[in-house]
């Protein structure tokens, strides 16, 4: 499968908080070690277990563009479900993309886990931004050595969260996201549907939501339940995870450890 996905680009307005570049924040090289044990491998096109997540990145990107979408969320119905996984995942592969500036922010803050999944260490997270202990986002971000990705990772804290979400603050760094470059995509690893009412905060200020779903454990009517809850956000399309697919199955994945996963959008093209 071909990482050419050609955009358009477009100049940035002003904003309110300044969006870095790479070259203004702080390198990290993943430890390879880390990434094998976290199950992170969408960095390699060539690992077998990567082939879902790639397939995932092509109908995601096409319907971001398709719709004109910058800002997209992952979320589940319930914690368990392998949405951050399966967002680190997406982002790795996502920075395989040459024509693309990858940002990729973790707003599950009271479950931070985008800053382990990697391996990444630190004091000044996101949460410290959108406390408004910093303005600077360069230094909360990490720019992955070799890739388009730019990673925001939270680390351990006992904030509220709801006031930094529900604040006029957020709604300014999400104005300021969409003053970028349409060379540019946003990724939001957000919190679980049924945890608090987070998601449905931020859900209200993003584009659109890509629904983690695990078999077995996530409920129709859960499902049905976290759309509503959701609404009026567009749902770009849902992921069955750990899915059990039969001999034969097209969209069965199996792979040792990693389980078995397949995507099913529920949105039509």
């Amino acid at each position: 499968m071909s990482d050419q996905l050609a955009p358009t680009t477009t100049k940035s307005a002003a904003a309110p908080f300044r969006i870095p570049s790479p070259s203004e924040v702080a390198p990290f090289a993943p430890d390879p070690a880390v990434l094998e044990s976290n199950h992170i491998v969408g960095f390699n096109s060539r690992h077998l277990s990567s082939r879902p997540f790639s397939l995932l990145r092509s109908q995601l990107v096409k319907r971001m563009r398709s719709r004109g979408h910058k800002i997209v969320g992952v979320t589940s119905p319930a914690p368990g479900a392998g949405k951050s996984f399966l967002a680190a995942n997406l982002a790795a592969t996502l920075s395989r993309l040459p024509n693309y500036q990858v940002h990729v922010f973790d707003l599950d803050v009271r479950r931070a886990s985008l800053a382990a999944n990697y391996g990444l260490m630190g004091e000044v997270g996101l949460e410290r931004f959108l406390s408004g202990e910093t303005n600077d986002l360069a230094k909360v971000a990490r720019h992955v050595e070799g890739t388009n990705l730019m990673l925001y990772p939270c680390f351990a804290n006992d904030y509220d969260t709801m006031p930094l979400l529900a604040s006029d603050r957020f709604a300014q760094f999400i104005a300021s996201l969409r003053t970028l470059p349409e060379d540019h995509l946003v990724l939001f690893d957000m919190p679980p549907v049924f945890a608090n009412d987070d998601a449905m905060v931020v859900a209200a200020q993003i584009d659109a939501y890509l629904m983690i779903i695990e078999q077995g454990r996530n409920s129709q009517r859960q499902v049905t339940d976290s759309m509503r809850l959701l609404d009026p956000a567009e749902c770009i399309g849902s992921v069955l995870n750990r899915y059990d697919g039969g001999v034969g199955d097209p969209y069965g994945y199996s792979y040792g450890a990693y389980g078995k996963y397949t995507d099913y959008f529920s949105k039509n093209d």
